[in-house]
């Protein structure tokens, strides 16, 4: 997908979610203390760091407590907004900004945090020859329900077929999980689906 293309659908989807984002923001901080926003250092294009933007779906500072990065199945630390946003994978409009930064894509492998990096293969690397993305193959391919590595060969596999056409077919994928409630990123018991 081109970049004129990215701003569009991004600049498009955060007037679209704007009565929603704003709606999650009250309700963040009617439940919770802290900023509704989170900020976690991210893994982009050729390894460069960035700041990926969520919704916050957990207690503040829940990097600091129980299992550290990583989030369970069931994790406690996940508040009752927070596992609402998540179903729906709701938390990661935020995200849109990010792709107006020019940090992400619409679509490409998800970004993923330096510890995570540093277990890759020198294969496992090509998933960087793309911008990170709100959804990708992986994400409508099995998404958590697949062991870690094979999520990133589905990465691979996209750096390698990436095209227009296939970035579309990912796009109603998304669509069609995101209106069936089956979210994109719910669930990733692996350890390793950052906290957020």
């Amino acid at each position: 997908m081109s970049r004129a293309l990215d701003i569009t659908v991004a600049g498009l989807g955060l007037i679209i979610a704007a009565p929603l984002l704003a709606v999650a923001v009250i309700a963040i901080r009617l439940e919770t203390r802290g900023s509704p926003i989170y900020k976690q250092r991210r893994v982009g294009k050729d390894g460069k760091p960035f700041e990926l933007l969520k919704l916050r779906t957990m207690v503040s500072g829940a990097e600091h407590v129980g299992a550290g990065l990583a989030v369970n199945y069931g994790d406690p630390r996940i508040t009752r907004v927070g596992a609402i946003l998540r179903r729906f994978s709701l938390d990661e409009l935020p995200n849109l900004v990010n792709v107006l930064r020019g940090d992400m894509a619409v679509v490409g492998p998800r970004p993923t945090i330096q510890a995570q990096v540093d277990q890759y293969t020198d294969r496992q690397r090509r998933r960087l020859e793309v911008k990170p993305g709100i959804t990708g193959w992986a994400q409508v391919n099995g998404r958590a329900s697949l062991p870690w590595h094979e999520r990133i060969e589905l990465d691979v596999w996209y750096v390698d077929n990436r095209s227009f056409r296939l970035d579309l077919r990912i796009l109603a994928r998304t669509v069609r999980m995101l209106a069936t409630g089956h979210g994109l990123y719910k669930g990733e018991s692996g350890g390793w689906r950052p906290t957020a």
